[in-house]
């Protein structure tokens, strides 16, 4: 069953004057888009407004985005100065963001770097791995590592060095490794609650105010696989 997050059950990791971190839920949103359906971002103006007891419309800038079916960290600017800022950080990927994700299929090998150049296809919202360069193709580059061998699974810890469209789903069913539920690149069935296996754990980046560097990290969904990855 799903669980979208609210105002009562957010799950906040990390608040102060200038930016929240917060950690979320498979099927959570984070910008509005055709569905109507409310976004993250409304959830986070709507606890600000309750907690702070504030009158007018609250301030909060969308830094970075989450697909909709996986979990995880996702980061917002309470402050005009500190989104500036925080989108430079990110712009510059001075940023050191680590991923999660369970593939059916084990590796090639125990740990490697993938270097893609991914195609986007709008028409059915999927991005295409090629070995060489092609046309309109931007390149992607990802390090993992198996952290776990589980039953039926393999744990992957992966670090991002690009920021592309589906890049890890994508890249991963490039070498023969599909993410779990993940139907839109190639995993044969889905998880119960629509959503994937593939979980924003880790955040390291410098304060974009006190210049102190935050290391933010999320406890996985409530599930009995990812509990054996997190042991």
């Amino acid at each position: 069953m799903k669980s979208y997050s609210t105002k009562e059950n957010l799950q906040v990791l990390y608040e102060d004057n200038h930016l929240i971190v917060v950690n979320k839920r498979v099927g959570d949103i984070v910008q509005g888009d055709e569905t109507g359906d409310k976004p993250l971002s409304d959830v986070v103006k709507e606890y600000l407004k309750d907690k702070y007891s504030k009158p007018g419309a609250v301030f909060l800038g969308v830094v970075h985005r989450l697909d909709r079916p996986t979990s995880g960290i996702v980061l917002f600017a309470k402050t005009s100065k500190a989104l500036t800022r925080l989108n430079d950080l990110f712009k510059n990927r001075e940023t050191q963001k680590t991923y999660w994700a369970v593939v059916k299929n084990q590796p090639p090998k125990e740990s490697d770097t993938l270097i893609h150049y991914l195609t986007r296809n709008p028409k059915n919202n999927t991005s295409k791995a090629h070995l060489k360069e092609v046309k309109d193709s931007k390149q992607a580059v990802l390090d993992y590592k198996i952290i776990q061998k589980l039953n039926s699974y393999f744990a992957l810890e992966i670090n991002l060095h690009t920021g592309r469209h589906h890049q890890i789903r994508c890249q991963l069913t490039a070498i023969g490794c599909p993410i779990k539920g993940d139907l839109k690149y190639g995993f044969d069935r889905s998880n119960k609650d629509g959503g994937i296996h593939l979980h924003a754990r880790k955040l390291v980046l410098s304060h974009p105010v006190t210049k102190e560097e935050l290391k933010i990290i999320a406890p996985v969904p409530d599930d009995i696989i990812w509990k054996n990855v997190e042991k």
